[in-house]
């Protein structure tokens, strides 16, 4: 889905996309699943800010 989304972002002249992935306890699952769209997102030329906001907690 991203990877038809993203070119009509950039199209529109927009500068971010907010994508949040959440599990129940935030530090397991979705943690895997932001890094792994991380590296999709690098090896298709985008450049990716990840926050895990809950793995601390």
């Amino acid at each position: 889905m991203l990877s038809l989304l993203l070119p009509a972002y950039k199209a529109e002249g927009k500068s971010y996309l907010t994508v949040a992935i959440g599990c129940t306890g935030g530090r397991h699952r979705s943690v895997v699943i932001a890094e792994q769209l991380k590296n999709w997102l690098i090896q298709s030329g985008q450049n990716p800010r990840v926050t895990h906001r809950d793995i601390s907690r």
